[in-house]
């Protein structure tokens, strides 16, 4: 089946080009060092495809928030270094004094990263001064960094209107696993939206009841839909004030069709700390000193009854405040029924955000998802229904 982007296997012979890569480098460093590099292991399929083809890989990447201007610490020297170790070969640092000799001593199979797209201060408003002069180091470009893709940046938006454009092996992962989850999915289709705040998620939710059979809402944006339903949520995190706009939203999910569900069960505690004593109640029996924690294990069996009935579910946000114990169980028991649903075949599960992937990590089950996305912004903006700019150009 054709897609709606080019991608490497577009590309044609590429030995002896010069190749753009836009990938995502933008990992934790402490001390000078890489803490977790799982964003740099994403874009080896990329960059080890073209190297191994014979074209001479330039990567463009950002790293923090310099402002516009040099400066050490926003440096992605120490970042180049670890990335040789992950892709097991060598890697060149260019720095942008003097990059273009540097560049024009690259042969074949060699891979460079360029510095910090962000020590230029046009990078970020895509001025054409700036693209012009990442263009003058590529033949082509490729795009790998869907995480980055909500930006019109210089080197996400702007290198496609100048370079013939394609989509990395990882960007092409990614948009066929959210066409799958809501472009074109199969139904029935759920979607889990837990987090701390409504107000963070107005336009997910909004976007997603005109898309998805079942909307699981969890999290401390489930009090301000249940004080919406005249639940009183004693000292629970809740948004008193967005209750008329949660009540828009389920009278919206009425007009489409979508079932929305909420815990009629709930662990509640009169202090948010770990291991403290804890009641597991009737929602309605919340006491004025107390709040709602996790959903309860008679709501989780309900929801995983849900996913059982469902063939695609997409996944955005704790169910419960999962990072302090006992206030896992419950996103943990309805990731590990996700998990054993797609590996049994009957389930297409798709997720993503920074603590979303933090949960499905402590739940043992990442890897058994059909895909999770570490794009925060990008994800959550394509939940929303956004167009994507840094997509959007590789589609036109």
């Amino acid at each position: 089946m054709s897609k709606p982007f080019r991608t490497l296997d577009d590309i044609g012979d590429v030995r002896g080009k010069r190749v753009l890569v836009r990938e995502d480098l933008n990992v934790p460093v402490a001390d000078g060092r890489v803490t977790d590099d799982t964003r740099l292991r994403a874009t080896v399929p990329t960059v080890a495809e073209l190297a191994d083809k014979g074209a001479i890989v330039l990567v463009l990447a950002h790293f923090g928030r310099p402002k516009g201007q040099p400066s050490v610490e926003n440096s992605l020297a120490p970042i180049a270094e670890a990335y040789a170790d992950v892709l097991g070969r060598p890697v060149k640092f260019i720095d942008w004094e003097g990059a273009d000799a540097a560049a024009a001593e690259l042969v074949a199979g060699d891979i460079a990263v360029l510095e910090n797209t962000r020590f230029f201060s046009g990078e970020e408003k895509n001025d054409e001064k700036v693209i012009e002069r990442f263009a003058q180091f590529g033949d082509l470009y490729v795009n790998d960094a869907f995480s980055a893709a909500h930006r019109a940046h210089a080197s996400t938006e702007g290198l496609v209107r100048r370079l013939p454009a394609f989509a990395g092996r990882a960007m092409e992962a990614e948009l066929d696993a959210l066409e799958k989850a809501l472009g074109n999915p199969e139904h029935p289709v759920a979607a889990v939206v837990g987090g701390a705040k409504v107000s963070t998620k107005l336009d997910v939710l909004k976007h997603l009841v005109a898309k998805v059979d079942h909307l699981i809402i969890g999290g401390g944006m489930a009090n301000t839909f249940l004080a919406a339903r005249g639940v009183n949520v004693g000292k629970s995190l809740c948004e008193h004030d967005l209750t008329g706009t949660a009540e828009e939203i389920l009278e919206a999910a009425d007009r489409a069709g979508c079932t929305v569900h909420l815990p009629y069960d709930v662990v509640v505690a009169k202090e948010f700390r770990a291991n403290p004593p804890t009641r597991t109640i009737n929602v309605h029996q919340v006491a004025a000193d107390e709040m709602i924690l996790d959903v309860g294990p008679a709501a989780v069996e309900a929801l995983a009854d849900v996913l059982k009935t469902c063939r695609t579910l997409v996944w955005n946000g704790p169910l419960g405040a999962f990072e302090t114990p006992p206030f896992d169980a419950a996103t943990v028991a309805l990731a590990r029924t996700a998990a054993a649903l797609t590996q049994d075949g009957s389930l297409v599960s798709v997720a993503g955000g920074g603590d979303t992937v933090a949960a499905l990590n402590h739940a043992g089950v990442a890897d058994s998802f059909t895909f999770v996305s570490t794009a925060g912004g990008a994800f959550l903006e394509w939940m929303e229904g956004k167009e994507l700019p840094g997509v959007k150009a590789l589609t036109q």
